[in-house]
């Protein structure tokens, strides 16, 4: 017998009874469905994670004080005043030629700001002019401050979205207007262009001034607290080892010595987040993949119970001409085909699952692969499910076969 034949046999059987074939179909559908749909989500998550820390800025390397301590949150700052100011524009001048685009100071604090009746606390960071480069941001509206007015410890600032959103409510123009950190008055220059959720919250909720100005005027000390600095393109690697042999060399580090500072880059982070979505990925499949195993027993059951209802058709064919390896065909196709259908229509559940979870801005895609790796996989399960009824068909007894009631 030809394989088409074969097919049609199968497709005869399975349309003969077909809620009895939907019944058995389903543990392949959902499972199929959930393994593309789980696999869908974490690579979903995984890509959303990345965009994230790449939203965070070009290349970007951080350096703060310390050798040990959390190297990925955002209190992995240290307490050691080691940095110092003179630090990010030597970076800068004896990098740029190798590996440096722009490095900066940045202190950072929290405090309310405060315009006419208006009173909303958010982060305040002190930065250098390089800031938008570095974090490869654009100003919408207004200016960005300048270095003399760094040099000169002006209070100047620019606002994220977010902070021009609760400060001013009524859609006033906030270039030009003065706002109170705490206690000083600062002239608003520039607003931000909405950046959207970052690695650690909402990038748009700060305000963003001289560092000279937030370190002396409204922290009270002398010290910066980390270095931004923004590596050439595919140059990230060269840049921390050149920082770290630049940094070593000017606060005269023993060669024995541990670096008394860490330097944090997105590639790190980018790795260290792509690794725990895989494995996150990897048990959502296997803990999916469960409903496979079931639909695969499932099926075995189901065909085994066919055998039996078919005994007599069996004998017929046998007495008729066929041999036993057309009888163990037709039933391993038909255990495959019922399989591979419900693999089908799980990849329409999948399909459906992904588009109402992106419906409400849940992160999931549907990959290619994942599909072709849920059919292969109900392929399998039934060519697993269906061989011991298959052989049990094809070896029935003709005479026993024919006289079965």
């Amino acid at each position: 017998m030809r394989f088409l034949e074969f097919i049609k046999l199968a497709l005869f059987a399975i349309t003969r009874n077909k809620m009895r074939a939907f019944l058995t179909m389903l543990g392949i559908i959902v499972g199929v469905g959930a393994v593309i749909a789980m696999i869908g989500i974490g690579e979903g998550s995984k890509r959303a994670s990345i965009a994230l820390i790449q939203n965070m800025g070009s290349n970007m390397l951080t350096i703060f004080p310390g050798s040990g301590g959390n190297r990925f949150g955002p209190s992995a700052m240290g307490s050691a005043d080691i940095l110092l100011e003179s630090d990010p524009p030597l970076i800068q001048q004896e990098l740029a030629q190798s590996s440096v685009v722009a490095a900066s100071a940045q202190v950072q604090t929290t405090r309310p700001i405060i315009f006419q009746n208006s009173n909303y606390v958010t982060q305040v960071q002190g930065t250098g002019p390089e800031f938008l480069q570095i974090r490869g941001w654009e100003v919408e509206n207004g200016r960005f401050f300048t270095d003399t007015e760094v040099r000169g410890m002006a209070k100047v600032c620019v606002i994220g979205q977010t902070v021009k959103d609760n400060l001013f409510p009524n859609g006033e123009d906030p270039v030009g207007q003065t706002v109170r950190v705490g206690a000083l008055p600062f002239q608003v220059v520039g607003v931000l262009e909405k950046k959207g959720a970052g690695m650690w919250g909402d990038q748009d909720d700060l305000i963003v001034a001289p560092y000279t100005t937030v370190m002396r005027k409204i922290m009270g000390r002398d010290k910066i607290q980390r270095i931004m600095v923004s590596a050439q393109e595919g140059k990230a690697e060269l840049a921390e080892a050149e920082v770290t042999a630049l940094l070593r060399q000017r606060m005269k580090v023993a060669p024995k010595d541990d670096n008394p500072f860490q330097i944090r880059k997105q590639d790190d982070i980018v790795q260290m987040q792509s690794q725990q979505a895989g494995i996150l990925t990897a048990l959502l499949a296997v803990a999916a993949s469960i409903s496979l195993v079931v639909g695969g027993i499932g099926i075995s059951n189901i065909m085994l119970v066919s055998v039996t209802e078919r005994t007599r058709e069996i004998g017929i064919r046998r007495a008729l001409g066929a041999t036993q390896r057309s009888i163990l065909w037709q039933f391993l196709i038909e255990a495959i085909v019922l399989s591979v259908l419900g693999g089908v229509i799980g990849i329409g559940f999948a399909y459906t699952a992904v588009f109402i979870l992106q419906k409400f801005q849940v992160p999931a895609v549907t990959e290619t692969w994942a599909v072709a790796l849920g059919l292969g996989f109900s392929g399998v399960v039934g060519v697993a499910a269906g061989f011991l009824p298959a052989v049990k068909a094809a070896k029935l007894d003709v005479i026993d076969a024919l006289r079965y009631e």
